[in-house]
């Protein structure tokens, strides 16, 4: 809606993982490269691990467009299976023809680890890679986890023939930290969790977005607005995307070339259903500093008080000690 009125040829804030719209952080390329290094690990798992929002879901569809050609993926991004379930998702991502046991009984669990042994010792055969990305991984079970450390033991005398990578949330990381998992944690060949936007990187994040959609002239946000923006999402970009566009929205709306500070705290109530804490200017400070100030304020007037308490005193005692030296001298 309003694309035309800032001068853009498309969305700017969608919160689809869009691989162009990738703002690589220093933080975001160490993530893809982790992920990159995945591939040529040798086998075990990497760990990728961020808050929601912060851009997992992209990054990993960024490594998936820089994959080496002889490299084949199975993606699973539902992983609230059972174990022989999430067997029969990996056989059909790596496209592995439905299995048909005799005796027209269905298949099993050892079924299906078995034509996928088969399939990875015959594509390592022809110098091929396997990937298996699983999103969304801190939903994984106890017993699902143990089934795909028990996959990393299909190898070869020279290597592993499943590399694993876990995408989830900061929970994933307590979740292979327990006892019960030490085995699957001793196989983690690499991990790393995605931080959030500094001050910085959100206004960089902002204008790259904009860039990317066309943005020519002057950015529409002022310097206030992006530190009002960065305070309020914490650096997420997903409550970045969230925030810009409705404030991109409130002024389209109100006819202003600008975001202000008071169109994005209108924008955040919309988004989030609450107001937003006011902000802390020079002028504005917390209750405990207001406090603070009053006691020092009543410190600094109690003491001007006692002063002036000793002024009037002793002027008070100066006629009476100048009468009583009057009247020393005048006896002698």
């Amino acid at each position: 809606m309003y694309n035309s009125y800032f001068g853009l040829a498309q969305e700017p804030f969608s919160i689809a993982p869009d691989p162009r719209y990738l703002f690589m952080s220093e933080r975001h390329r160490e993530a893809l490269a982790h992920l990159l290094y995945g591939v040529r690990g040798g086998g075990g798992f990497v760990l990728l691990t961020g808050e929601i929002g912060a851009g997992k879901t992209t990054v990993c569809r960024c490594f998936l467009e820089q994959v080496p050609g002889r490299c084949n993926v199975a993606y699973i991004f539902n992983p609230r299976q059972s174990a022989e379930e999430l067997l029969e998702s990996v056989c059909d991502e790596f496209r592995i023809p439905p299995l048909q046991p005799g005796g027209g009984r269905l298949p099993t669990a050892r079924d299906r680890v078995a034509a996928l042994n088969e399939f990875l010792l015959r594509t390592h055969g022809v110098g091929q890679n396997n990937v298996l990305i699983i999103d969304e991984a801190q939903n994984l079970s106890a017993e699902v986890l143990e089934q795909l450390r028990l996959l990393t033991n299909l190898e070869t005398n020279e290597r592993k023939l499943l590399q694993i990578i876990l995408i989830g949330q900061p929970e994933l990381r307590d979740m292979v930290a327990r006892p019960e998992l030490e085995q699957l944690a001793q196989r983690v060949i690499a991990r790393y969790h995605l931080d959030a936007l500094t001050p910085r990187e959100t206004a960089q994040y902002i204008h790259h977005r904009l860039s990317v959609s066309g943005l020519a002239g002057a950015l529409p946000f002022d310097a206030a607005s992006l530190q009002r923006i960065h305070a309020l999402t914490r650096g997420v970009p997903r409550r970045i995307n969230l925030l810009c566009d409705r404030a991109l929205l409130g002024a389209y709306a109100s006819g202003r070339p600008t975001v202000g500070v008071d169109i994005v705290d209108k924008a955040a109530a919309e988004v989030t259903g609450e107001m937003p804490p006011r902000r802390r200017g020079p002028g504005l400070r917390s209750p405990r500093a207001r406090i603070a100030l009053a006691l020092g304020l009543g410190a600094i007037g109690g003491a001007a008080l006692f002063g002036a308490g000793l002024l009037a005193f002793d002027a008070l005692r100066l006629p009476a000690k100048a009468a009583t030296q009057a009247s020393t001298q005048g006896g002698r």
